[in-house]
């Protein structure tokens, strides 16, 4: 089987705040950018990885969720438990300066974490979990 993944589903509260804090902080791309009956998907991804990308939607915009369950997720949201992602880079301290210097709101500085990684932790602002892991760097072996 050849699968991939092509794009994952992020929710968000504020069209505008999600595209400050995806393309001109973290300097996505914008792919596309619908309107419909009031609402806005925005689908984001990294320069020069055209075939994946975050698909940030209206939260709850489905016919079929009730009430209830639109207080339920508005709920998660506003703690930051409702969805999450996971970015990778080569120059975390970089990254996480940028965020630090910004309104992001910042969950954990560059952490070396139990589980033989070294990451950091930020909110969107519609309160999702962002984890930015740093890459392992090649290492370059020299011939014997």
């Amino acid at each position: 089987m050849d699968i991939t993944i092509h794009a994952s589903f992020l929710p968000h509260t504020d069209p505008a705040a999600s595209l400050a804090f995806y393309r001109d902080l973290l300097g996505f791309e914008v792919r596309k950018d619908v309107g419909y009956n009031g609402l806005r998907w925005i689908t984001v991804g990294p320069p020069g990885q055209s075939a994946t990308s975050i698909v940030l939607h209206p939260p709850a915009a489905d016919p079929g969720v009730t009430d209830d369950e639109r207080r339920t997720i508005a709920e998660m949201m506003a703690k930051g438990t409702y969805a999450s992602l996971l970015l990778a880079t080569p120059d975390l301290d970089g990254v996480f300066a940028r965020l630090q210097a910004s309104t992001a709101e910042i969950v954990q500085e560059p952490t070396d974490q139990p589980y033989g990684v070294r990451d950091c932790a930020v909110r969107d602002p519609a309160g999702n979990m962002i984890r930015i892991q740093e890459q392992a760097r090649a290492v370059r072996r020299t011939p014997s």
